[in-house]
């Protein structure tokens, strides 16, 4: 009866909670554990083979070797228990239909998180991450961005930009090229900023764009592509 009433406790629990305290979250988020995942992934047959096409086509692609090794990275790096939340709580879509010209995205609940795109036969990204995490004062205030440690993250100052997309604390960071997207992303702020931006997102609910979960991008994420 006991554990009938906790497994009820938890389906009423919105987002990660229900697999990580606030606490294991806010640890992750800044770099102080590594979180146990499952071994299993919630699969759907019909799913997989819907997008097998546009795998394909992006495999054709120039940039498809570097694609595929930033998403590796993303997913190890930057989505909690990504095994467990797949499809549910997080999305990777292989050459969305939306404006933009896409390579991939990644989505949470309603929200965009990350997306590659083709620069010539190099790759460029946008992270979107809280506004606040990249001011100098931790401030909402466009003129407060911290242009210098934009520039510290990345290969050469051209190489990074940023936009106001929408929404008080949201930031979108563009990187240009796969050597300075990984720095970007190795970099402990930045990384961190990812991270709470993606908890922030995960934690609102289920994924809006399940539908568009392509798994054979998601097993190069989830290091499921060996052969």
């Amino acid at each position: 009866m006991e554990d009938d009433v906790n497994a009820a406790r938890r389906q009423d629990i919105a987002g990660l909670r229900r697999f990580l305290d606030l606490e294991q979250q806010r640890a992750w988020m800044q770099g102080e554990t590594m979180l146990r995942d499952t071994d299993e992934r919630p699969e759907s047959l019909e799913l997989r083979l819907k997008y097998v096409a546009r795998f394909e086509k992006l495999l054709r692609r120039p940039q498809a070797p570097e694609v595929l090794e930033i998403l590796r990275r993303y997913g190890s790096d930057c989505i909690p228990i990504p095994r467990r939340t797949e499809r549910h709580y997080w999305s990777v879509s292989c050459l969305p239909s939306t404006p933009g010209k896409a390579l991939i995205r990644v989505n949470a609940s309603w929200m965009e998180l990350f997306s590659l795109y083709a620069d010539g036969e190099d790759i460029r990204a946008l992270f979107l991450v809280h506004l606040s995490d990249f001011t100098t004062d931790h401030s909402l205030d466009h003129g407060q961005v911290d242009e210098d440690f934009l520039e510290h993250c990345v290969m050469a100052p051209d190489d990074v930009s940023y936009i106001f997309p929408r929404g008080d604390d949201i930031f979108g960071v563009k990187v240009r090229g796969f050597s300075s997207i990984g720095k970007f992303m190795a970099t402990p702020r930045a990384l961190q900023a990812i991270r709470a931006f993606n908890l922030t997102h995960m934690n609102r609910g289920r994924n809006a764009y399940q539908a568009s979960h392509c798994y054979r991008l998601a097993d190069h994420m989830l290091g499921d592509d060996a052969g």
